[in-house]
């Protein structure tokens, strides 16, 4: 199997500011680890962006940019998107295709909008998902703290045929 890591949305607007998303230095650091062994093994590591006109994601802005503290290197692939399913109207499907890539490694922000909508998103697309069941965050909403949320996506996705979940530690080796 050849294997991809996707990145998704670790972006500014959501590490600072009023929409900082729970836990994100250490979460951030969990998928700095992850990143770290997949480039390390020569493995593919896609950055997602989430852009739209004006706001916090407007193309180029200072909060559209991936967060500082995200590792980042210049053979990483990118990939920008306007809606939560990171396959819907690009091309990363078919830049994954191109390298022979048949699963994929998803983590970042938000858990209950683009990291679990870009897993469902593989998984219909024939890929075999694993979920870094500690590599994504989101905020409170809806009077559920983040952790909850985090914590009812990991399980919704772990009953779907096709993904797991796996710890950041395994996955760093």
């Amino acid at each position: 199997m050849t294997a991809a890591l996707l990145i998704v949305d670790v972006q500014t607007a959501l590490c600072q500011g009023r929409y900082e998303t729970h836990d994100r230095a250490a979460t951030v650091d969990r998928i700095n680890a992850v990143s770290a062994a997949w480039r390390t093994a020569g493995r593919p590591v896609v950055l997602v962006q989430h852009e739209e006109p004006g706001g916090e994601f407007a193309r180029g802005g200072p909060d559209w940019q991936l967060w500082r503290e995200l590792l980042i290197a210049p053979e990483d692939l990118r990939s920008g998107k306007t809606v939560r399913n990171a396959f819907a109207g690009t091309a990363l499907h078919a830049q994954l295709q191109a390298l022979g890539v048949d699963s994929v490694v998803v983590c970042g922000m938000q858990s209950e909008f683009c990291v679990n909508s870009t897993a469902r998103g593989a998984l219909a697309l024939g890929y075999a998902v694993t979920v870094v069941a500690d590599g994504h965050t989101t905020l409170d909403a809806d009077g559920r703290t983040a952790g909850e949320i985090t914590a009812g996506i990991n399980a919704g996705l772990a009953e779907l045929s096709g993904v797991r979940l796996a710890e950041a530690a395994a996955l760093a080796h």
